[in-house]
């Protein structure tokens, strides 16, 4: 006996096929042909500054953990790890001594503040 299929089902299957490899296809032209990034070169001579890197001391006061961060001497942040619970951060943010606490760093808790002249 023999069993034929009807035309309409043969048509509904080969554009499902057809369907599917496009979809492959494209797909796969979507992908971006990614390269690897160069080496970051090092820096030229003299552009690094050894004073200008952050001095960091840490410490233990009683069960506290202690860091303090400095440049050119100059005390900006302390942060402070207690045994149980979050650490704290004691911030010069002004720059004149006065420590402000903080019980988070969020990203954008003070604005980025640089040194650029001294005399």
């Amino acid at each position: 006996m023999k069993h034929e299929v009807p035309e309409e089902e043969i048509m509904r299957k080969t554009a499902l096929l057809l369907a599917g490899l496009l979809a492959g296809v494209a797909a796969h032209a979507a992908q971006p042909r990614l390269e690897p990034l160069p080496d970051i070169p090092p820096p030229p001579p003299g552009v690094i500054d050894p004073d200008l890197e952050p001095q960091v001391t840490i410490t233990k006061r009683g069960e506290d953990k202690v860091e303090e961060y400095r440049i050119k001497g100059r005390l900006y942040a302390i942060k402070v790890t207690p045994p149980h619970g979050k650490p704290y951060y004691l911030i010069d943010a002004k720059g004149n001594g006065q420590m402000v606490r903080y019980d988070d760093l969020s990203p954008n808790f003070m604005v980025p503040m640089w040194v650029i002249f001294e005399f």
